[in-house]
Protein backbone atom coordinates (compact mmCIF):
# COMPACT_ATOMS: atom_id res chain seq x y z
CA UNK A 1 0.00 0.00 0.00
CA UNK A 2 2.83 2.56 0.75
CA UNK A 3 4.21 1.73 -2.49
CA UNK A 4 1.48 1.81 -4.50
CA UNK A 5 1.08 5.82 -2.90
CA UNK A 6 4.29 6.66 -3.63
CA UNK A 7 3.86 5.50 -7.14
CA UNK A 8 0.71 7.19 -7.60
CA UNK A 9 2.17 10.44 -6.24
CA UNK A 10 5.50 10.09 -7.96
CA UNK A 11 3.69 9.74 -11.77
CA UNK A 12 -0.08 11.50 -11.56
CA UNK A 13 1.39 14.55 -11.76
CA UNK A 14 2.20 13.71 -15.66
CA UNK A 15 -1.90 13.75 -15.96
CA UNK A 16 -2.25 17.06 -14.25
CA UNK A 17 -0.35 18.88 -16.21
CA UNK A 18 -2.33 21.31 -17.91
CA UNK A 19 -4.57 21.91 -14.80
CA UNK A 20 -1.30 22.84 -12.38
CA UNK A 21 0.05 24.77 -15.09
CA UNK A 22 -2.44 27.03 -15.37
CA UNK A 23 -3.59 27.49 -11.24
CA UNK A 24 0.37 28.16 -10.75
CA UNK A 25 0.60 30.43 -13.42
CA UNK A 26 3.45 28.77 -15.28
CA UNK A 27 4.27 26.49 -18.78
CA UNK A 28 3.41 23.25 -19.33
CA UNK A 29 7.41 22.70 -19.47
CA UNK A 30 8.02 24.39 -16.16
CA UNK A 31 4.90 21.93 -14.77
CA UNK A 32 6.65 18.58 -16.39
CA UNK A 33 9.41 19.63 -14.08
CA UNK A 34 7.64 18.85 -10.69
CA UNK A 35 7.72 15.07 -12.00
CA UNK A 36 11.18 15.56 -13.07
CA UNK A 37 12.28 17.25 -9.55
CA UNK A 38 10.33 14.45 -7.58
CA UNK A 39 11.73 11.37 -9.36
CA UNK A 40 15.41 12.79 -9.07
CA UNK A 41 15.33 13.50 -5.46
CA UNK A 42 13.55 9.91 -5.14
CA UNK A 43 16.74 8.16 -6.72
CA UNK A 44 19.03 10.54 -5.03
CA UNK A 45 18.11 10.08 -1.31
CA UNK A 46 16.78 7.08 -1.27
CA UNK A 47 20.24 4.86 -1.07
CA UNK A 48 21.65 7.99 1.32
CA UNK A 49 18.59 7.72 3.74
CA UNK A 50 18.22 3.96 3.86
CA UNK A 51 21.71 3.93 4.87
CA UNK A 52 21.27 6.62 7.46
CA UNK A 53 18.23 5.06 8.85
CA UNK A 54 19.46 1.10 8.69
CA UNK A 55 20.01 0.73 12.42
CA UNK A 56 16.15 1.59 13.21
CA UNK A 57 13.71 -0.60 13.41
CA UNK A 58 12.13 -1.05 10.05
CA UNK A 59 8.68 -0.46 11.28
CA UNK A 60 9.89 3.23 12.68
CA UNK A 61 11.40 3.78 9.61
CA UNK A 62 8.57 3.43 7.96
CA UNK A 63 6.80 5.64 9.96
CA UNK A 64 9.52 8.34 9.21
CA UNK A 65 8.76 8.02 5.82
CA UNK A 66 5.26 7.95 5.62
CA UNK A 67 5.08 11.03 7.96
CA UNK A 68 7.51 12.73 6.02
CA UNK A 69 5.42 12.05 2.46
CA UNK A 70 1.73 12.34 3.97
CA UNK A 71 3.38 16.27 5.01
CA UNK A 72 5.16 16.49 2.06
CA UNK A 73 1.14 15.81 -0.19
CA UNK A 74 -0.38 18.08 2.40
CA UNK A 75 1.87 21.34 1.85
CA UNK A 76 1.59 20.40 -1.81
CA UNK A 77 -2.07 20.40 -1.91
CA UNK A 78 -2.00 23.92 -0.45
CA UNK A 79 0.94 25.15 -2.07
CA UNK A 80 0.28 28.75 -3.28
CA UNK A 81 2.58 29.19 -5.95
CA UNK A 82 5.08 27.25 -7.77
CA UNK A 83 8.51 27.37 -5.95
CA UNK A 84 6.67 26.05 -2.91
CA UNK A 85 5.21 23.23 -4.41
CA UNK A 86 8.21 22.26 -6.09
CA UNK A 87 9.81 22.48 -2.77
CA UNK A 88 7.10 20.46 -0.97
CA UNK A 89 7.48 17.54 -4.17
CA UNK A 90 11.70 17.36 -3.22
CA UNK A 91 10.42 16.92 0.39
CA UNK A 92 8.01 14.59 -0.35
CA UNK A 93 10.31 12.75 -2.45
CA UNK A 94 13.17 11.93 0.12
CA UNK A 95 10.07 10.53 2.33
CA UNK A 96 9.11 8.09 -0.67
CA UNK A 97 12.69 6.96 -1.01
CA UNK A 98 12.92 5.89 2.78
CA UNK A 99 9.59 4.30 2.18
CA UNK A 100 10.44 2.35 -0.50
CA UNK A 101 14.18 1.55 1.05
CA UNK A 102 12.24 0.30 4.40
CA UNK A 103 9.57 -1.59 2.59
CA UNK A 104 12.21 -3.61 0.90
CA UNK A 105 14.38 -4.59 3.91
CA UNK A 106 11.52 -5.47 5.68
CA UNK A 107 10.26 -7.77 2.87
CA UNK A 108 13.11 -9.46 2.52
CA UNK A 109 14.09 -9.59 6.46
CA UNK A 110 10.48 -10.94 7.12
CA UNK A 111 10.48 -13.92 3.72
CA UNK A 112 11.53 -17.13 3.90
CA UNK A 113 14.81 -17.27 2.16
CA UNK A 114 13.18 -19.60 -0.79
CA UNK A 115 10.35 -16.85 -1.31
CA UNK A 116 12.53 -13.63 -1.18
CA UNK A 117 12.57 -12.67 -4.58
CA UNK A 118 8.40 -13.06 -4.56
CA UNK A 119 8.07 -11.00 -1.78
CA UNK A 120 10.27 -8.72 -3.41
CA UNK A 121 8.44 -8.56 -6.72
CA UNK A 122 5.33 -8.10 -4.47
CA UNK A 123 6.15 -5.03 -2.60
CA UNK A 124 7.18 -4.06 -6.20
CA UNK A 125 4.30 -4.96 -7.25
CA UNK A 126 2.74 -1.48 -5.80
CA UNK A 127 4.37 0.83 -8.27
CA UNK A 128 2.56 -1.67 -11.33
CA UNK A 129 -0.98 -1.48 -9.29
CA UNK A 130 0.13 2.57 -9.17
CA UNK A 131 -0.03 2.98 -12.89
CA UNK A 132 -2.46 0.34 -13.55
CA UNK A 133 -5.18 2.34 -11.29
CA UNK A 134 -3.78 4.89 -9.06
CA UNK A 135 -2.68 6.98 -12.24
CA UNK A 136 -6.52 7.23 -14.25
CA UNK A 137 -7.96 7.59 -10.67
CA UNK A 138 -6.00 10.40 -9.62
CA UNK A 139 -6.22 11.94 -13.12
CA UNK A 140 -10.27 11.87 -13.21
CA UNK A 141 -10.29 13.21 -9.68
CA UNK A 142 -7.79 15.88 -10.48
CA UNK A 143 -10.22 17.12 -13.29
CA UNK A 144 -12.15 18.89 -11.23
CA UNK A 145 -9.30 20.12 -8.74
CA UNK A 146 -5.86 18.31 -9.15
CA UNK A 147 -4.76 19.58 -5.70
CA UNK A 148 -7.42 17.24 -4.15
CA UNK A 149 -5.90 14.22 -5.76
CA UNK A 150 -2.98 14.97 -3.37
CA UNK A 151 -5.07 14.61 -0.38
CA UNK A 152 -6.02 11.83 -1.64
CA UNK A 153 -3.00 10.18 -2.13
CA UNK A 154 -1.79 11.57 1.57
CA UNK A 155 -5.14 9.54 2.96
CA UNK A 156 -3.65 6.13 0.89
CA UNK A 157 -0.31 7.21 3.13
CA UNK A 158 -2.29 7.47 6.62
CA UNK A 159 -4.21 4.26 5.80
CA UNK A 160 -0.29 2.61 4.89
CA UNK A 161 0.22 3.41 8.32
CA UNK A 162 -2.44 2.04 10.10
CA UNK A 163 -1.32 -0.85 7.98
CA UNK A 164 1.94 -1.03 8.95
CA UNK A 165 0.87 -0.27 12.74
CA UNK A 166 -1.51 -2.99 12.74
CA UNK A 167 0.64 -6.20 10.57
CA UNK A 168 4.03 -5.63 10.91
CA UNK A 169 6.37 -6.90 13.75
CA UNK A 170 9.35 -5.43 14.93
CA UNK A 171 12.51 -6.05 12.50
CA UNK A 172 15.73 -4.80 13.59
CA UNK A 173 18.33 -5.15 10.92
CA UNK A 174 22.64 -5.11 10.96
CA UNK A 175 23.35 -1.25 9.97
CA UNK A 176 25.23 -0.87 6.56
CA UNK A 177 26.85 1.93 5.17
CA UNK A 178 25.92 4.03 2.31
CA UNK A 179 29.37 2.69 0.98
CA UNK A 180 28.43 -1.07 1.24
CA UNK A 181 25.07 -0.09 -0.16
CA UNK A 182 26.86 1.80 -3.27
CA UNK A 183 29.50 -1.14 -3.70
CA UNK A 184 27.72 -3.45 -6.28
CA UNK A 185 27.97 -0.19 -8.38
CA UNK A 186 31.71 -1.21 -8.60
CA UNK A 187 31.06 -4.59 -10.72
CA UNK A 188 30.53 -3.43 -14.59
CA UNK A 189 27.40 -6.28 -14.78
CA UNK A 190 25.69 -4.67 -12.02
CA UNK A 191 25.79 -1.35 -13.32
CA UNK A 192 24.97 -2.17 -16.70
CA UNK A 193 21.66 -3.60 -15.62
CA UNK A 194 21.12 0.00 -14.04
CA UNK A 195 21.57 1.45 -16.98
CA UNK A 196 19.23 -0.50 -19.22
CA UNK A 197 16.90 0.11 -16.58
CA UNK A 198 17.56 3.80 -16.33
CA UNK A 199 17.11 4.06 -20.15
CA UNK A 200 14.17 1.38 -20.81
CA UNK A 201 12.04 4.01 -17.96
CA UNK A 202 13.45 7.12 -19.51
CA UNK A 203 12.63 6.54 -23.08
CA UNK A 204 9.19 5.96 -21.72
CA UNK A 205 8.68 9.23 -19.59
CA UNK A 206 10.13 11.21 -22.58
CA UNK A 207 6.65 10.57 -24.11
CA UNK A 208 4.50 9.94 -20.72
CA UNK A 209 5.65 13.00 -18.81
CA UNK A 210 3.89 15.31 -21.19
CA UNK A 211 1.38 12.47 -22.00
CA UNK A 212 -1.52 14.84 -21.76
CA UNK A 213 -0.54 17.67 -24.23
CA UNK A 214 0.64 14.51 -26.96
CA UNK A 215 -2.57 12.92 -27.17
CA UNK A 216 -4.53 16.52 -27.11
CA UNK A 217 -5.82 15.61 -30.08
CA UNK A 218 -7.45 12.66 -29.85
CA UNK A 219 -8.99 13.49 -26.38
CA UNK A 220 -10.04 17.43 -27.19
CA UNK A 221 -9.27 18.31 -23.84
CA UNK A 222 -11.55 15.82 -22.59
CA UNK A 223 -10.29 15.30 -18.88
CA UNK A 224 -12.69 11.94 -19.74
CA UNK A 225 -11.19 10.94 -22.46
CA UNK A 226 -7.22 11.33 -21.08
CA UNK A 227 -7.97 9.23 -18.15
CA UNK A 228 -9.90 6.29 -20.16
CA UNK A 229 -5.84 6.58 -22.30
CA UNK A 230 -4.40 6.43 -19.21
CA UNK A 231 -6.09 3.45 -17.89
CA UNK A 232 -5.77 1.59 -21.11
CA UNK A 233 -1.74 2.20 -20.68
CA UNK A 234 -2.14 0.98 -16.59
CA UNK A 235 -4.26 -2.26 -18.28
CA UNK A 236 -1.42 -2.97 -20.42
CA UNK A 237 0.98 -2.70 -18.00
CA UNK A 238 -0.32 -4.87 -15.45
CA UNK A 239 -0.98 -7.58 -18.84
CA UNK A 240 2.72 -7.41 -19.68
CA UNK A 241 3.58 -7.72 -15.95
CA UNK A 242 1.82 -10.94 -15.60
CA UNK A 243 3.22 -11.85 -19.06
CA UNK A 244 6.61 -10.95 -18.52
CA UNK A 245 6.80 -13.19 -14.89
CA UNK A 246 5.59 -16.14 -16.96
CA UNK A 247 8.26 -15.16 -19.49
CA UNK A 248 11.29 -14.95 -17.39
CA UNK A 249 10.36 -18.24 -15.76
CA UNK A 250 10.26 -20.24 -19.48
CA UNK A 251 13.42 -18.02 -21.32
CA UNK A 252 16.36 -16.44 -20.13
CA UNK A 253 15.48 -12.73 -18.27
CA UNK A 254 17.68 -10.89 -20.53
CA UNK A 255 15.88 -12.12 -23.59
CA UNK A 256 12.57 -10.86 -22.47
CA UNK A 257 14.15 -7.91 -21.53
CA UNK A 258 15.65 -7.47 -25.40
CA UNK A 259 12.38 -7.88 -27.04
CA UNK A 260 10.59 -6.01 -24.62
CA UNK A 261 12.54 -2.66 -25.70
CA UNK A 262 12.69 -3.14 -28.89
CA UNK A 263 8.70 -3.38 -29.09
CA UNK A 264 7.93 -0.28 -27.14
CA UNK A 265 11.07 1.33 -28.91
CA UNK A 266 8.30 0.35 -32.00
CA UNK A 267 5.68 1.71 -30.44
CA UNK A 268 7.05 5.00 -29.15
CA UNK A 269 8.13 5.66 -33.10
CA UNK A 270 4.64 5.08 -34.49
CA UNK A 271 3.20 7.13 -31.87
CA UNK A 272 3.33 10.69 -33.79
CA UNK A 273 1.07 8.48 -36.21
CA UNK A 274 -1.63 6.92 -33.96
CA UNK A 275 -2.33 9.82 -31.16
CA UNK A 276 -4.69 11.93 -33.62
CA UNK A 277 -7.63 9.69 -33.05
CA UNK A 278 -9.03 8.12 -29.33
CA UNK A 279 -9.77 5.13 -30.75
CA UNK A 280 -6.05 4.29 -32.52
CA UNK A 281 -4.58 6.46 -29.38
CA UNK A 282 -6.42 3.60 -26.87
CA UNK A 283 -5.35 0.21 -28.86
CA UNK A 284 -2.13 2.18 -28.88
CA UNK A 285 -1.39 2.65 -25.52
CA UNK A 286 -2.54 -1.00 -24.43
CA UNK A 287 0.38 -1.72 -26.69
CA UNK A 288 2.77 0.48 -25.22
CA UNK A 289 1.84 -0.40 -21.89
CA UNK A 290 2.07 -4.09 -22.52
CA UNK A 291 5.58 -4.12 -23.93
CA UNK A 292 7.06 -0.98 -22.40
CA UNK A 293 6.62 -3.01 -18.91
CA UNK A 294 7.80 -6.36 -20.19
CA UNK A 295 11.37 -5.41 -18.85
CA UNK A 296 10.51 -4.67 -15.56
CA UNK A 297 10.08 -8.30 -13.56
CA UNK A 298 13.08 -10.09 -15.92
CA UNK A 299 15.36 -7.11 -14.21
CA UNK A 300 14.43 -7.86 -10.85
CA UNK A 301 14.83 -11.54 -11.67
CA UNK A 302 18.29 -11.12 -13.08
CA UNK A 303 19.29 -9.26 -10.22
CA UNK A 304 18.05 -11.89 -7.33
CA UNK A 305 19.58 -14.71 -9.54
CA UNK A 306 22.55 -13.11 -9.74
CA UNK A 307 23.10 -12.54 -5.74
CA UNK A 308 20.30 -13.73 -3.86
CA UNK A 309 21.31 -12.89 -0.51
CA UNK A 310 21.73 -9.23 -1.96
CA UNK A 311 18.49 -8.98 -3.48
CA UNK A 312 17.65 -6.27 -1.24
CA UNK A 313 20.29 -4.07 -2.27
CA UNK A 314 20.33 -4.79 -5.96
CA UNK A 315 16.44 -4.27 -6.26
CA UNK A 316 16.87 -0.98 -3.87
CA UNK A 317 19.29 0.46 -6.21
CA UNK A 318 17.21 -0.94 -9.22
CA UNK A 319 14.18 1.43 -7.94
CA UNK A 320 16.68 4.17 -7.62
CA UNK A 321 17.39 3.24 -11.71
CA UNK A 322 13.94 3.56 -12.58
CA UNK A 323 13.31 7.02 -11.09
CA UNK A 324 16.84 8.44 -12.11
CA UNK A 325 14.90 7.07 -15.18
CA UNK A 326 11.88 8.87 -14.71
CA UNK A 327 13.50 12.27 -14.12
CA UNK A 328 15.67 11.59 -16.85
CA UNK A 329 12.90 11.15 -19.72
CA UNK A 330 10.86 13.71 -17.86
CA UNK A 331 13.98 16.51 -18.41
CA UNK A 332 15.10 15.27 -22.11
CA UNK A 333 10.82 15.67 -22.88
CA UNK A 334 10.77 19.70 -21.26
CA UNK A 335 14.00 20.37 -23.07
CA UNK A 336 12.22 19.01 -26.68
CA UNK A 337 8.82 19.57 -26.24
CA UNK A 338 9.28 23.09 -27.25
CA UNK A 339 11.23 22.55 -30.08
CA UNK A 340 8.94 19.65 -31.32
CA UNK A 341 5.41 18.90 -31.00
CA UNK A 342 3.95 16.82 -27.85
CA UNK A 343 3.49 13.97 -29.99
CA UNK A 344 6.48 13.94 -31.55
CA UNK A 345 8.26 13.26 -28.67
CA UNK A 346 8.00 9.41 -29.16
CA UNK A 347 10.24 9.58 -31.72
CA UNK A 348 12.94 11.05 -29.15
CA UNK A 349 12.13 8.13 -26.69
CA UNK A 350 12.35 5.55 -29.05
CA UNK A 351 16.22 6.41 -29.23
CA UNK A 352 16.39 6.50 -26.34
CA UNK A 353 14.55 2.66 -26.01
CA UNK A 354 16.96 1.74 -28.87
CA UNK A 355 20.22 3.20 -26.73
CA UNK A 356 18.85 0.93 -24.09
CA UNK A 357 18.56 -2.16 -25.98
CA UNK A 358 22.60 -2.21 -27.29
CA UNK A 359 23.22 -1.41 -23.71
CA UNK A 360 21.45 -4.65 -22.74
CA UNK A 361 23.03 -6.96 -25.58
CA UNK A 362 26.21 -5.58 -24.46
CA UNK A 363 25.53 -6.13 -20.76
CA UNK A 364 24.08 -10.28 -22.45
CA UNK A 365 27.68 -10.71 -24.01
CA UNK A 366 29.65 -9.44 -21.26
CA UNK A 367 27.63 -11.89 -18.80
CA UNK A 368 28.21 -14.95 -21.06
CA UNK A 369 31.76 -13.91 -21.71
CA UNK A 370 32.59 -13.69 -17.81
CA UNK A 371 30.58 -17.15 -17.34
CA UNK A 372 32.70 -19.69 -15.79
CA UNK A 373 33.37 -22.64 -18.06
CA UNK A 374 31.72 -25.92 -17.62
CA UNK A 375 33.75 -28.78 -15.85
CA UNK A 376 34.38 -31.38 -18.35
CA UNK A 377 32.45 -34.33 -18.21
CA UNK A 378 34.14 -37.68 -17.23
CA UNK A 379 35.05 -40.29 -19.79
Amino acid sequence: MALFAVGTDGFVIAGLLPQIAADLEVGVSAAGQLVTAFALAFAVSAPIVGALTSSMDRRTALYLGLAVFIVGNAVTAVGPNYEIVMIARIVTAVGAGLIGSAAFSAAAAIAPEAKRGQALAFVMGGLTLAIAFGLPAGTLIGGADWRLTLWVVAGIGVAAVVGVAVALPSIMLPADSLKARLQPLKEGWVFGLLVVTTASLAGTHVLYTYISPAVEGATGGSTTALTVILLAWGVGNMIGNTVAGRLADRYPPERVVTGGLAAAALMLGISPFVVTNLVTAIVWAVLWGVFVSLPVVPQQSRFVMYAPSASAVLLGLNNSAIYVGVALGGAVGGLFQEQLTPARLGLIAAGISVLGLLVNLGTRRAAVTTAPAPAPQAA
